[in-house]
This record gives structure tokens, C-alpha cells and sequence, in this order.
């Protein structure tokens, strides 16, 4: 695991760089960056959210296939009720503001995660979304949104489950590719690189089976001061990796 103390520690050359095909961020650390700054803890997700932006146009210009970003946890609802309030306010305004934009760029945008908690308004803004960019051809730019790992696995199973008991699936069909074929993320690849800001180094519940062989980049930086430079640096070292899959080289 590659753990990165300063941002100016981390830096790409120019032109040198094999994106993966599907980077996945943990973006953690704005209300500490609002803390640092005597400022609210919305100020910290507004600027976040502004980064949110740079990166996609930043992983559209490399070449990057899809982009998850974890947006909101299922756990996050746990947070002081102004926080959820300011953050599903927040959500709303970017779906508001951003995805004509996101459409000129032939960005598609998706999103993952139970819906049952998220508020008519909002599922009606993911809704219009999703169908405004779906017939685009670039970046795939997924939001994980009331998103767990865990339960996203138990969601699959019960689903088998329950087509084993209608006799649509022989128990013994039951393998990795079946399962995978049940969660969210059925269509889209797994991801290659997995970065998360602020220093912390765990998962949170963040694409628990889809990380079996992914590369993890921990960054000390907090999310509303990451950037391009340190995106290609990421990128940069996760060049470096011999991904072996179980096996020898």
C-alpha cells in the first residue's frame, strides 16, 4: 500500500501516463479542511464538491473509462441532522447545475446505492439525470450515493435467494461471475486503483467485493485540496504496480 505524507510529494510527467480503466476515490476530509479554517463544515463539501468537477474533466482528458466517487455512505446518515441536510442540499444543487454540463462534456452519470431513504425531489433529479447523459460515450462517472458495501452484498444474495426458490437458478450455477452479475456495479468493471484522501487508510464499507484486486493509493491530502498533479501522481505510481491477480509474474 503507498501512503503519501504532502502533496508535493506526489507528481506526474506530462504525457506519461496509462490511466486505469475505472479509478474508484474515497473522498474524505472536508469538514476537517472547514475545521482548519474556523469555517462550517458546508463550506468544506461546497469546495469538495468543486473538486469533484476538476477531477472529472481531469480523468475525461486522460482517458479514464469510469470514475466512482463515494458520495454519501449509508452510514453518513448518522451524522448531526443539519450536516445530512446540508449535504442532500448540496446533492441537489449539483444535479441542479452540473450535469448540462456534464452531458456538452459526453460524460455519463450513474449512480449506486439503495434509494429508499433518498427524498422524491432527489430521486427525481437522479432520474433525469441518468436519462439525460445515458447515451453518452465518454467517462462513466458514478456516484455512490446511500451506498454500503455490505449491504449491497446482502441485497445481491437475497436476490439469488430468491430466484433459487422460484427454481430460476440451480444452487450449483452459483459462482463469482453470478454474483458479481447481482450487485450494482453488474455492468461496469471493477476498479483497478482505489485512492482515498486524508490520511485514513481503511475501505468504510466502499466496494467491499469489488476491491478483491485493486490497487490502494492512501493520500494525506484532504479532498477539497486534491488536484490534477496530484490525480497524475496517483496514476504515476499505480504504473509501478506489478498487478499479479493471485498469480506469479
Amino acid at each position: 500500500m503507498y501512503v503519501v505524507k504532502e502533496a508535493s510529494r506526489i507528481s506526474a510527467k506530462a504525457g506519461a501516463l496509462t490511466p486505469p480503466q475505472h479509478i474508484a476515490i474515497i473522498m474524505d476530509g472536508n469538514g476537517r479542511w472547514a475545521k482548519k479554517r474556523l469555517l462550517p463544515r458546508v463550506a468544506g463539501h461546497r469546495k469538495g464538491a468543486e473538486v469533484v468537477r476538476n477531477c472529472v474533466r481531469t480523468c475525461s482528458s486522460l482517458g479514464v473509462n469510469y470514475l466512482t466517487l463515494y458520495a454519501f455512505s449509508s452510514e453518513n446518515w448518522k451524522r448531526p441532522e443539519d450536516e445530512v441536510r446540508d449535504l442532500m442540499g448540496l446533492l441537489s444543487h449539483y444535479l441542479q447545475n452540473e450535469v448540462t454540463e456534464l452531458d456538452r462534456q459526453n460524460v455519463r452519470l450513474r449512480f449506486i446505492g439503495g434509494r429508499d431513504r433518498l427524498s422524491p425531489s432527489i430521486l427525481k433529479l437522479i432520474a433525469e439525470a441518468e436519462e439525460k447523459t445515458r447515451q453518452n460515450t465518454g467517462l462513466q462517472l458514478i456516484l455512490a450515493l446511500n451506498y454500503g458495501g455490505q449491504a449491497e452484498i446482502v441485497c445481491a444474495a437475497r436476490e439469488i435467494a430468491r430466484k433459487v426458490k422460484a427454481g430460476d437458478i440451480d444452487p450449483d450455477m452459483i459462482d463469482e461471475k453470478l454474483f458479481s452479475d447481482h450487485l450494482y456495479t453488474a455492468d461496469i468493471p471493477d476498479p483497478d486503483l482505489i485512492i482515498r484522501t486524508s490520511g485514513e487508510q481503511r475501505l468504510s464499507n466502499f466496494l467491499l467485493w469489488q476491491a478483491a484486486y485493486s490497487e490502494f493509493i492512501f493520500i494525506d491530502t484532504l479532498w477539497p485540496d486534491f488536484n490534477e498533479d496530484i490525480l497524475q501522481g496517483a496514476i504515476e505510481e499505480f504504473n509501478k504496480r506489478e498487478r499479479r491477480y493471485g498469480a506469479r509474474p
